[in-house]
């Protein structure tokens, strides 16, 4: 079977290929992706492997902003990654993982993203390092503590160096799922 990587940033993507992402990750999370889901993986660099049948995976990194130590770093941050369930365990969200780190090491001081359980798996093969340290993020009230995001919180230290987890981890706010 023939695979075709294509990487573009939202704004290059057409109405279509819009539609076609947003319809397999609604597959591949089983209607438990929702529109704030949809929207935090837009505004950044997609990565789509196509298949024989069309549109076999997906996933984006977006722009974020992570305090730690004192210093704001530039974060890659990834979402939205999803394989269409017919074609799962063949390699495809790794295809998609490899493309989107080429960003992340190269533009970025670090990497993050939050990973469901199965995901898990594929990010930590791939280097991913689970953050051990305390996980926060700086909402309309002031700092609040994310402990459910603590244990599935994943880091690729990119440009940044060495991450302490003696220090937290402080995510800019967002709607919907902070993390």
């Amino acid at each position: 079977m023939t695979l075709r990587l294509r990487t573009a940033h939202t704004a290059e993507l057409d109405p279509a290929d819009l539609r076609a992402a947003r319809a397999l990750l609604d597959a591949a999370f089983e209607g438990d992706f929702d529109d704030q889901d949809w929207e935090h993986g837009l505004g950044g660099i997609h990565a789509l492997v196509y298949d024989g049948t069309g549109l076999a995976a997906h996933g984006s990194v977006v722009m974020r902003r992570t305090r730690h130590r004192g210093r704001w770093l530039r974060t890659g941050y990834v979402e939205a990654v999803g394989v269409r369930p017919d074609a799962r365990r063949t390699g495809l969200g790794g295809r998609v993982m490899e493309a989107l780190e080429r960003f992340v090491d190269r533009a970025y001081d670090l990497g993050a993203l939050s990973a469901s359980d199965d995901g898990a798996r594929l990010y930590a093969a791939r280097g991913w390092q689970l953050w051990t340290g305390r996980v926060h993020a700086l909402s309309p009230d002031g700092i609040v503590r994310l402990s459910e995001e603590e244990g599935s919180t994943f880091v690729r230290p990119a440009l940044a160096g060495p991450l302490d987890p003696a220090h937290e981890l402080l995510f800019d706010w967002r709607d919907g799922d902070v993390l």
